[in-house]
């Protein structure tokens, strides 16, 4: 309980903090250390009344305090993160010179497109970059239950391209709904590794098992499969990181391997995915069986970057209607390191370096384990598929259907990682202001 001289101590001190989300965190850590210092005082025999006017003195001048302490809890820009954000919108417009093939619409028009979507990108990164990201952390059911709902309208009311039904018609755009599913499960299990360690009982983690897999299941019907591939990896991620309690660790780790070579062996003794499966492993192996049909892009690929050289050949280059489909979305690597040279591919790799240990280290910056966990889920959603995407163009994974984050062309892309990047920026916004939620910061 403070005494009413520390408690007029705190006003003048927080008089001069402007930010009011900081108030309470501020007055806790200076309560702290007034009491400690007053009992140090009580000790050598003072007088209550006395103790609490030396531990105020020894503090010193509250608005002088009141004036450091706002310098350091005022919210905080990570700018370099939105310099390189700027960086890659402008290199998303580099593989669109001399249009795309796939695409009857004029240059104007698919680089008006591209603008749009920035635009809007821009402003969906300015809304989460300034909603107050705690408040979602109760939220994490109603995130799940939005996903899941998204998978039934898709399963109702999808529309089929490319032979997946993913995709959602809304006026004047059409939506990839696995994209957006992936959004709101992420946040979901963000808020459910902050309070792992109250699924102690086995219903509890039996539950946990249940909703890990079925997000998984519902990418292979429709079927996405690198989706599932970034979600299992961003919930590794968060799961690696959520200070579970040791026992609750081995229980999860050892019923989703369990359950995960059950469901692995199902997938591909299933008929339908058997001959799929086996032919893209077969093609991944050993492209030059099948130069013109299953490995023909492999083969594509790899002439592509050898015909690069250090300077490339020029944006108005003929490889994407020769050579190299979807040049602007899955093949925008190779096209812009044939198209500018080595030089430019591994700038280019060190800049998406770069952006994915900037928000990494990040992570580690706030005190707040809910925060922490969305920081760390973010980078792994950034971090899975841009090295999937370099890797498949220098033929070490397979080629799946995956963009370059913000580099590749296409909205519902560049919406769902705007959206994570404004989430991790407030993240970092708000580091100076929030309570610590981690034990080993907490200092009262």
């Amino acid at each position: 309980m403070s005494s009413p001289k520390f408690e007029e101590f705190l006003s003048k001190v927080t008089s001069k903090v402007k930010s009011t989300e900081a108030h309470n965190k501020i007055k806790k850590e200076l309560t702290y250390h007034l009491q400690s210092l007053s009992q140090s005082y009580k000790k050598r025999g003072f007088s209550e009344e006395d103790s609490d006017e030396k531990a105020i003195q020894e503090m010193g001048n509250p608005f002088i305090i009141g004036e450091k302490l706002n310098h350091l809890h005022k919210p905080k820009m990570d700018w370099i993160l939105i310099v390189i954000f700027v960086i890659f919108a402008s290199i998303s417009f580099l593989p669109l010179v001399g249009g795309i093939p796939e695409i009857s619409s004029s240059i104007t028009t698919i680089m008006g497109r591209q603008a749009i979507w920035y635009i809007l990108a821009a402003l969906v990164m300015i809304g989460f970059l300034f909603f107050n990201y705690q408040k979602s952390k109760n939220w994490w059911m109603h995130f799940y239950a939005i996903g899941l709902f998204i998978h039934l309208y898709l399963y109702l009311f999808g529309l089929t391209i490319n032979g997946a039904k993913r995709w959602i018609s809304l006026p004047g755009l059409t939506v990839d709904g696995t994209i957006l599913s992936l959004f709101f499960f992420f946040l979901a299990w963000a808020g459910i590794f902050n309070i792992i360690n109250e699924f102690r009982s086995w219903k509890k983690q039996g539950f946990l098992l249940v909703m890990f897999w079925i997000p998984i299941f519902l990418y292979l019907i429709v079927p996405n499969f690198m989706v599932g591939v970034i979600y299992f990896f961003c919930l590794l991620g968060m799961f690696t990181f959520a200070r579970v309690h040791k026992k609750l660790a081995i229980n999860l780790v050892v019923s989703n391997l369990v359950a995960g070579i059950i469901f692995i062996i199902m997938i591909i003794t299933t008929t339908s995915h058997q001959s799929y499966f086996l032919t893209r492993l077969s093609t991944f192996i050993n492209p030059n069986a099948d130069p013109n049909g299953a490995g023909y892009m492999y083969m594509v690929v790899r002439n592509v970057l050898a015909e690069a050289g250090w300077f490339g050949n020029g944006l108005n280059n003929d490889v994407k209607l020769q050579l190299l489909p979807e040049s602007h979305t899955d093949f925008a690597f190779p096209f812009l390191v044939y198209s500018l040279g080595w030089t430019f591919g591994i700038g280019l790799c060190l800049v998406l370096l770069i952006f994915i240990l900037r928000i990494s280290k990040n992570a580690f910056k706030t005190k707040d384990l809910y925060g922490r966990l969305i920081v760390i889920g973010g980078a792994v959603l950034f971090a899975v598929p841009t090295t999937w995407n370099i890797l498949m163009a220098f033929g070490i994974v397979p080629i799946m259907e995956v963009s370059l984050p913000f580099i590749s062309y296409g909205g519902s892309a560049i919406l769902f990682y705007a959206a994570v990047l404004g989430f991790i920026l407030n993240v970092y916004r708000r580091k100076d202001i929030v309570e610590p939620t981690i034990a080993d910061d907490i200092n009262i």
